[in-house]
């Protein structure tokens, strides 16, 4: 069932067209990803789709009573109240008499008036009746895996945060089509992965933005790619799509090359004069007027930023040595008992949930916070640069060369004056981008614009807190290739896993309780060598032995019939078998030749998994009901 039909959609803000004749066509069950460069109108087209942009010429059809959602990259102004208000709005109609619930009962708890109370009442009734008390128990999940205090306020909470609010409304809906605009920034890694479960879990049909390349691979059933104001369909996963597009580029490439070359012999042709204005060659002519416009229509490829990293003298072997260090804020312990040492030439990434101390374990391993216990012996001869998350070293009100030269027209970079529209050119910002004020940059501009301006400054000790986020897929892989070859020592936290695997070569890993591992690799090593911890599973994620299952006591009234002892007995295997067609359903439908090949299987096979999920949540139900009764 086709849910939106874009066709022939044409938008431009002033340039060159973000879109030129777009057609996008998207199935029910699809999750299609939508990749592209940094101002290419990833999230320009989003908008569009979801009702908040208009097209200057083109058609959007969507089907009668389609439900979207739209988790935007830029966070709207207009946010505020509670967090639980803000997530209930997410419901609908229902949600917004729950959220008018909370208010009320707030009003009634500090002041009690009956025309409160019977509004109250009312709204409570109408609830019960549409069964929205349900809805609250899948609200709360959502805020618990992405950690949210339904209580909070919108208003004294960070960018990030309120990113999650936005994302948690957008889930709790369930809509028809979901939007979503690189989702997994400022989450960390144990939230993306709960997204990743939850989305495949829900089946709901997808369109998203990421530069999280194991999000993209984990999700995705189809890629398309807006390029140069033109989308290019691949029903392909993601290894299969760079092949195919790297294939596709060289065969542009070699046509622009031949019409090049025609184009310069007709142009020889016509210079000489006299030939060409015989009547016979005047459909040459012709010819050769509609093959130089066509070269003026010509729209090349965005340029590929060029990275280069200025590196300092050399450091002294030893770069840091921590000695049981421990840093304790407001009352809560951050960091507990860690020792370590880093040598020249180590690529140490730093691993953990948000909020848990990741950047003060930084700021102490430099000296730039005294811990409460131990000591850190900083090196000899360090040249640090430090990226920071919030981009705090790059002032919003001054444009882009300001920014990085002041008033000067040159910039030093290493030892060599440079000229500050040619470097900044290697960051993809043209001369008139470098005039812009900071403020109306995107969020990778930002990042390319501090990547800029730190790796002007020589360095031996590159600190990296959260680098990845906002930038395009080639942008990060040129960043990755970059540090690769860097010489010198890197710190670096992110939650973006393939590039903790790509870059470094040991981690620093939160354990819980101020405890800090220290692990040989990437993030896959960490997994492999972590301990095992006993934990609480994901909703509907089952990874362990149904006889392993902890089951809470029930009170023991009766004995057990032989029948029920034979059912008993049987519900372990009957367990196993549902969950085997779960996880080969879920991988079935992860496939993307499925869409491709077999579509009219996709609706049959979603209804089969909702069958068997709900049997399978009767047989756990069953078998704390027989294991609840004595057996003699």
């Amino acid at each position: 069932m086709v849910l939106l039909n874009l066709r022939d959609i044409h938008l431009a803000f002033g340039g060159p067209p973000l879109l030129e004749g777009v057609n996008l066509q998207i199935r029910r069950g699809e999750r299609v990803c939508l990749l592209g460069r940094n101002g290419a109108g990833k999230s320009t087209l989003l908008a569009l789709v979801a009702g908040e942009l208009a097209a200057d010429a083109g058609t959007v059809e969507r089907r009668r009573g389609l439900k979207i959602a739209f988790l935007p990259q830029e966070l709207p102004p207009e946010m505020d109240g509670t967090v639980l208000e803000t997530v209930l709005a997410g419901l609908g109609p229902a949600g917004e008499r729950m959220a008018r619930v909370q208010k009320l009962s707030r009003l009634v708890q500090t002041a009690g008036n009956d025309a409160v109370l019977a509004e109250l009442l009312l709204l409570q009734q109408q609830i019960e009746e549409v069964g929205g008390w349900q809805l609250l128990q899948v609200v709360d999940q959502v805020l618990t895996r992405l950690k949210l205090e339904g209580d909070a306020k919108i208003e004294s909470l960070s960018g990030g945060v309120k990113r999650r609010v936005l994302l948690a409304r957008a889930l709790v809906g369930e809509p028809d089509l979901l939007l979503l605009d690189e989702p997994t920034n400022h989450l960390d890694i144990e939230s993306i992965q709960w997204l990743e479960d939850y989305l495949l879990r829900s089946h709901l049909t997808l369109l998203f933005i990421t530069h999280d390349r194991v999000f993209l691979k984990a999700l995705a059933t189809r890629i398309v790619e807006l390029e140069r104001g033109c989308l290019f369909d691949f029903a392909c996963d993601y290894e299969t799509f760079l092949l195919r597009r790297e294939a596709q580029l060289q065969a542009e490439e070699k046509a622009w090359a031949r019409f090049d070359r025609k184009l310069a012999e007709e142009e020889v042709w016509i210079r000489q004069g006299i030939k060409a204005r015989r009547t016979r060659n005047e459909g040459r002519v012709r010819a050769l007027q509609q093959m130089r416009e066509e070269r003026r229509q010509r729209r090349a490829r965005s340029g590929t930023a060029r990275l280069l990293l200025e590196e300092a003298r050399r450091s002294g072997r030893v770069v840091i040595e921590a000695e049981g260090l421990g840093f304790s804020f407001g009352g809560q312990t951050l960091i507990r008992d860690f020792s370590t040492t880093v040598l020249r030439g180590d690529r140490v990434g730093i691993i953990g949930p948000n909020g848990v101390g990741k950047t003060t374990l930084l700021k102490l391993l430099l000296g730039r916070l005294s811990p409460c216990k131990g000591r850190v012996k900083l090196g000899t001869r360090l040249d640090i640069v430090y990226f920071d998350q919030f981009r705090e070293q790059l002032d919003p009100e001054l444009t882009v060369q300001q920014n990085l030269s002041g008033d000067q027209d040159t910039v030093t970079v290493g030892e060599r004056q440079c000229h500050v529209y040619g470097y900044l050119q290697n960051f993809l910002f043209t001369p008139d981008r470098a005039r812009t004020p900071v403020h109306i940059l995107s969020g990778g501009e930002r990042n390319r614009l501090l990547l800029a301006k730190l790796f002007a400054r020589p360095a031996n000790l590159l600190v990296l807190d959260e680098p990845t986020n906002d930038l395009d897929l080639e942008t990060l892989d040129l960043l990755e290739e970059r540090l690769a070859e860097y010489q010198g020592t890197l710190f670096l936290v992110s939650h973006d896993r393939d590039f903790i695997n790509r870059v470094v070569t040991s981690c620093l890993v939160f354990e819980g309780d101020g405890r800090v591992g220290e692990y040989v690799g990437g993030y896959d090593d960490w997994l492999r060598q972590r301990p095992v911890v006993l934990a609480d599973p994901i909703p509907g994620r089952n990874d362990s032995p149904a006889e392993e299952r902890s089951r809470p006591p029930r009170e023991r009234s009766r004995k057990r019939t032989f029948g029920e002892r034979q059912e008993l007995d049987g519900l372990p295997r009957r367990i196993d078998e549902l969950e085997a067609e779960i996880a080969a359903l879920h991988l079935r439908l992860a496939d993307p030749e499925l869409y491709r090949h077999q579509g009219e299987q996709v609706a049959g096979m979603q209804q089969r998994l909702v069958a068997i999920e709900e049997e399978l949540e009767g047989a756990f139900a069953r078998w704390e009901e027989l294991d609840g009764i004595e057996t003699s």
